[in-house]
């Protein structure tokens, strides 16, 4: 007998986590081409996500690729990309997605990719929270 519940995507969470944070940066896009989920900062991607066969991401990680690489997750990517330091994350059903890391690997992508100017103002401080007066 069926109950009526779909079963809950495992990688959505952490897609979304990463969506939210990635939406978060000054200046960042949202595009689809080839039916992928990419960020973008002045038109340049920071972050490729796709769900075929799971979930992966693909990073630019000029500081961290060769530390990345040691990862059981982790190689690089293709079509060239990867002379420029960019690595990809693959994780099958039943996979562990360390969300940490992959938050840690986004922003250093976007620091890499964006313009200096842009990228320095993830280091401002955030603007103070509004009270509301009662009464």
């Amino acid at each position: 007998m069926k109950t009526g519940k779909r079963r809950r995507d495992p990688f959505d969470a952490a897609e979304q986590a990463l969506r939210t944070q990635g939406l978060g940066y000054p200046e960042t896009t949202e595009v689809f081409p080839w039916g992928h989920r990419t960020l973008k900062v002045r038109g340049k991607a920071f972050v490729f996500m796709s769900r075929e066969d799971g979930f992966s991401l693909s990073v630019k990680l000029p500081s961290s690729c060769h530390v990345a690489l040691d990862l059981p997750f982790a190689e690089p990517t293709g079509y060239g990309l990867s002379r420029a330091g960019w690595v990809t994350a693959r994780f099958a059903p039943g996979d562990r997605v360390p969300l940490d890391v992959l938050a840690l690997w986004l922003e250093e992508s976007y620091r890499a990719v964006a313009p200096k100017r842009i990228a320095a103002r993830l280091d401002e401080p955030a603007p103070p929270k509004r009270r509301r007066k009662s009464g």
